[in-house]
């Protein structure tokens, strides 16, 4: 039977509603009222996570890494629903939403089997000397443990890769901490759907029932509600430069400031040498124009601007670009929210100084259609609102004098998710400059590919230095990610029988 959604919280293993609702919004088919937390069900919440920590927080690996098998399991046979009720929600397509379920349960499956290998416990051990002059040295043994309760939210344009049991929750889960998440309200019912598995997988492995809880809502004062509660220890966040810095700001005020891992987005940019813009302009062009569209824009690693030698060359790659594009039309974007304030950005850009339109499609309502401009190095430079992010499939080209005019814009980057390079290697001089000023820049650096795509895997960094992310030596994909949920504990001259189990 298909499954069909109650618009419930989930906390301390019951399904609980309220009094107050919201009206889902889908794309298509029609809403459902979901009820509205506050801080009631933060306090719920947050109280059985501190409960469920003294239990779970101790379990072993092994029966981790279990329970989370066992959750991407429990998604995958809810998978048809997941995909129907996700597309309906967001207008993602079927494919994009099976694609985005696998790597949802590749990457739990990767935390389990990466706990299980237990190098991110970086165990270390100082034996004893006590003969040693002048004074004896103790024993002392190091090892990482869990933080305790960890808050995380739920993203607009990952509806399961960073949301419910996104990456966030599954390295949280991994590190031994139990999540309370903030649905989205862009897709409440994909967001039950999953919650549903998670709550399956905690009584099919018995795990304590306030290890997991989520709880839906649309409100500022349930985000800021979950940030001060004090019994949380630590904040993952994915969404806007606004929202992430004012959620920042409330866990610094904090009593007891906590940590916050906000990856707030990027205008990822993209550098053309010029051995590569002659010989291969068109191909760059069209590469770039689906990489841009992608999902109707809507990826933290979109490339939003490409740098390039102004001549000839870069006149082709724009118009194997906008050749590419054609007569796009606009696309559901997803939400109402999503495409008016990308209407504003696009406007924003249309009229700055120096910018001409190279493409505009039409859009409207909550269509989004895409855009590229074109400017220059100069004015570019000079305004600094042509570097801010605009969510959404708009581009824009900036022609550059040469080489050392490419390098002064990258120098005047902000913190980015990624920097690119073509190049051919007649290029390499020219570029090797580009890599100390962009490693600076940007959490991953790319050469020859385009950054919309981030490969779930050990060496993966998805962060960079603010703005991109709150934390510039944190990433919130990959197996790297766990190390934002533990902290490191010495034991001095501790007996092995009251030693943590990875230490004994």
């Amino acid at each position: 039977m298909a499954y069909e959604p109650h618009g419930k919280h989930l906390i301390d293993g019951a399904w609980v509603g309220g009094n107050a609702t919201f009206a889902s919004q889908p794309v298509t088919g029609d809403g459902f009222p979901v009820a509205e937390g506050g801080p009631d069900e933060v306090d719920r919440a947050a109280r059985a996570a501190e409960a469920a920590f003294a239990t779970y927080g101790h379990a072993s690996r092994e029966d981790r890494a279990a329970f989370l098998e066992r959750i991407a399991d429990e998604i995958d046979a809810r998978g048809d629903d997941v995909t129907r009720l996700g597309v309906a929600e967001t207008g993602l397509p079927e494919a994009r939403l099976q694609g985005e379920r696998g790597r949802t349960c590749g990457q739990l499956r990767l935390f389990a089997d990466h706990i299980r290998k237990g190098d991110y416990l970086d165990r270390r051990h100082d034996a004893a000397m006590p003969d040693r002059a002048p004074l004896p040295r103790p024993d002392l043994k190091m090892v990482q443990r869990p933080l305790g309760p960890v808050a995380v939210f739920g993203a607009s344009n990952f509806p399961l890769a960073f949301s419910t049991a996104g990456g966030d929750t599954a390295s949280a889960l991994a590190a031994g901490c139990p999540v309370v998440v903030k649905g989205h309200p862009a897709h409440p019912a994909t967001g039950e759907i999953v919650a549903d598995a998670i709550h399956a997988a905690i009584e099919a492995t018995g795990m304590p029932p306030g290890t997991f809880a989520l709880i839906q809502g649309t409100t500022h004062d349930l985000g800021e509600a979950l940030v001060r509660h004090p019994l949380i220890r630590a904040v993952g966040f994915t969404g806007s430069l606004g929202a992430g810095r004012a959620l920042f700001d409330l866990c610094a005020a904090r009593p007891e400031p906590i940590p916050f891992y906000g990856e707030l987005g990027s205008i990822n940019p993209v550098f053309l040498m010029p051995g590569a813009l002659d010989r291969r302009a068109d191909a760059m062009g069209e590469g770039w124009a689906g990489s841009l569209t992608m999902g109707v824009g809507q990826f933290c690693t979109n490339p939003g601007v490409v740098v390039g030698p102004a001549g000839d060359a870069l006149d082709a790659f724009v118009a194997a670009a906008t050749d590419a594009l054609g007569e796009a039309g606009g696309t559901p974007m997803l939400t109402q929210g999503i495409a008016d304030a990308y209407r504003r950005g696009v406007d924003a850009v249309a009229g700055a100084d120096g910018t001409a339109p190279a493409l505009r499609g039409d859009c409207a309502g909550r269509n989004g259609a895409p855009a590229i401009f074109r400017t220059t190095a100069a004015q570019w430079l000079a305004d600094e609102g042509l570097s801010h992010e605009v969510f959404g499939p708009m581009g824009i080209v900036v022609a550059a004098d040469g080489v050392d005019g490419m390098l002064d814009v990258a120098r005047a980057l902000q913190g980015q998710l990624t920097a690119t390079l073509h190049l051919e290697e007649s290029d390499h001089d020219a570029a090797a400059p580009f890599v100390p000023v962009l490693e600076r820049k940007a959490g991953r650096i790319l050469v020859n590919g385009f950054p919309t795509g981030v490969e779930v895997a050990d060496a993966m960094v998805h962060g960079g230095p603010y703005p991109a992310s709150t934390n510039f030596g944190a990433t919130s994909v990959g197996t790297l990610a766990i190390r934002r949920f533990v902290r490191p504990v010495c034991y001095q001259d501790m007996p092995d029988a009251l030693l943590p189990a990875d230490l004994r």
